[in-house]
């Protein structure tokens, strides 16, 4: 019995230091962090810029419509060729050809209907014509062209005769201008032979005609003892012209 009163105090004493000691604390819930970054769902993308095609340039085409070609003076040149006799050197003949690439002009190409195309005033600078002579070129610059005071000649287009009602690319079609050439400060008709063809994006040709260089009141030249040239002189433009 005695042993049995010490055991029911044992479970008892158990039980009060149970219910005097501090109650555990719980673990403490940890707390989420916050996002380092926005998720990809709530980024927006920011487009890209649209590169603006680049259209490369077409040829014209037949029934195109009108097309403007200007000349291109550094690929075109304008050339005068004059027969001079020299007095001093046994009568010996020669040809003299000056030539020059300073002109401009413009060619409105009518390409649906060729025969109503139209061109404009064709200008040379004589005053740079080269020949195979310094001494000859300073002549024609200070006495006969007079090109050092009146550098420019033109030629203004009257009519057209001979253009084809329709064209094909790549063929030579010859026709004439007919116009008004000033030299100086005399203007006279003078009737141009051309040929002429369009290919790509390049129109290009010869005019060729004859004057009189009496009848601009420049010629012929006549160096007593020395030389005279003839009163006819060829005068030949080679054109090139593109858009």
């Amino acid at each position: 019995m005695k042993r049995t009163l010490l055991v029911t105090l044992g479970v008892l004493m158990g039980v009060l230091v149970a219910a005097c000691a501090p109650a555990a604390t719980p673990a403490p819930t940890p707390t989420p962090l916050p996002p380092t970054s926005t998720p990809a769902a709530a980024i927006s993308p920011t487009p890209l810029p649209t590169a603006t095609p680049q259209v490369a340039p077409t040829a014209p085409t037949a029934g195109g419509g009108i097309v403007v070609f200007k000349i291109v003076p550094g690929e075109s040149q304008a050339t005068y060729e004059v027969g001079e006799t020299f007095f001093n050197q046994n009568n010996r003949f020669n040809v003299a050809v000056g030539v020059t690439s300073a002109v401009e002009g413009q060619i409105e190409a009518n390409l649906a209907d060729p025969p109503a195309s139209r061109l404009g005033p064709i200008t040379v600078d004589v005053s740079q014509l080269r020949s195979d002579s310094s001494r000859r070129d300073n002549y024609i610059r200070n006495n006969a062209l007079e090109s050092a005071r009146y550098p420019i000649v033109t030629f203004t287009p009257t009519a057209v005769e001979g253009l084809p009602t329709t064209y094909a690319e790549g063929q030579d079609y010859t026709f004439r201008v007919s116009g008004n050439l000033t030299v100086r400060e005399v203007t006279r008709p003078v009737t141009f032979e051309v040929t002429a063809r369009l290919e790509g994006q390049t129109l290009s040709g010869t005019a060729t005609t004859t004057i009189r260089m009496s009848d601009f009141g420049i010629g012929p030249i006549d160096l007593v003892g020395i030389l005279r040239t003839e009163d006819e002189v060829k005068l030949t433009l080679k054109f090139v012209a593109r858009p």
